[in-house]
């Protein structure tokens, strides 16, 4: 199953920033790159230092806190950092706790079926609203794998334990993720692979702030570009 998984490819810079150093201080880094000398780049509108990585997933972290209740959370500053690993941003909220703790979490999607409940998720913290999985009607299965729930009502999910974990003073966390085991609900399956037209995730704009969904193929990966060769 790992060899059909996919993520998007929003997250570049934040794959750097997890290979990067510990004691490199992204604050200062960014105090550094305010303070030089910008030119406008001829021809083109100069939008100035912000960021604009888009679009980006709408990743779903899952995990327990120490009373074993499930807690979920959307974020967009992530990705895949190797075969079998995902990293991914937080600033300090209930889950990077939880991470903490347990050291696991199960990562899913947010898809066209589920925006109403996920944007909530992103919305509302455990911290204020503990029982938040229960109000957007959604249940939990512990996994067999980690220390983290499966939210039920995602068809995608996969099952991770920490391997880095890196703290930022603001109380937020730089994470690394194995994925330990992936297990997708059968209507997501076309001849035993994941079909992302039928799990019809979406993805965050950083621009707009508005979620989309992909639309149709516009080419083949290693295929599309062997006409110009």
């Amino acid at each position: 199953m790992k060899q059909n998984l996919f993520f998007f490819a929003g997250a570049a810079l934040l794959f750097a920033a997890c290979g990067t150093k510990q004691e490199d201080n992204p604050v200062e880094q960014l105090n550094a790159l305010q303070t030089m000398e910008i030119k406008n780049v001829d021809g083109r509108e100069n939008m100035g230092a912000k960021l604009y990585v888009t679009p980006q997933p709408a990743l779903m972290i899952a995990t327990y806190d120490e009373s074993g209740k499930a807690d979920v959370m959307m974020a967009a500053w992530g990705g895949q950092y190797s075969n079998n690993q995902v990293c991914f941003s937080l600033s300090k909220h209930k889950t990077t706790d939880n991470l903490r703790l347990n050291k696991a979490f199960t990562l899913s999607y947010a898809d066209a079926r589920t925006i109403v409940q996920s944007d909530f998720f992103g919305i509302v913290s455990g911290n204020d609203v503990p029982d938040k999985v229960e109000k957007a009607g959604f249940t939990v299965t512990p996994s067999p794998n980690v220390k983290a729930p499966i939210i039920n009502e995602y068809p995608l999910t996969m099952e991770c334990r920490v391997v880095e974990m890196h703290d930022d003073p603001g109380g937020g966390a730089w994470v690394v993720g194995e994925i330990v085991n992936a297990s997708a609900d059968p209507s997501i399956l076309t001849d035993g692979k994941i079909d992302i037209r039928k799990l019809n995730p979406v993805a965050w704009d950083a621009s707009s702030l508005n979620y989309f969904t992909l639309g149709d193929s516009v080419g083949k990966a290693w295929h599309s570009g062997m006409a110009l060769k």
